[in-house]
């Protein structure tokens, strides 16, 4: 899949819609000692009640994408929406966009 690199959107900082530029980064790990976390594990032990693991092997196909997004005017990154799966993800610019159609 084919992204822009610059995106007119929405900024909560400047509170207006500004350009944006597009950013990938590595989603985040578990945070190991929530609390959460914590009372998933203490279930977890012992007979192994429900919810189980994942058998191994079944992982999905593809992982969500973390877009992050800065504002050209205030300089603030942040997340707009939940992000997707897809096989292939790159950013690309609109220049790149005409080479393809070539």
């Amino acid at each position: 899949m084919h992204f822009p690199k610059k995106l007119r959107i929405y900024c909560p900082k400047c509170n207006k819609h500004t350009e944006h530029s597009v950013d990938q980064s590595k989603r985040h790990t578990r945070r190991k000692m929530a609390g959460g976390q914590r009372r998933f594990l203490r279930k977890m032990e012992g007979y192994h009640s429900f919810p189980k693991e994942n058998p191994k092997g079944r992982e999905k196909p593809t992982k969500r994408t973390d877009l992050r997004f800065k504002c050209s005017v205030c300089g603030s990154k942040h997340i707009h929406g939940q992000g997707f799966r897809s096989k292939k993800f790159e950013i690309t610019s609109k220049d790149s966009k005409q080479e393809r159609k070539r």
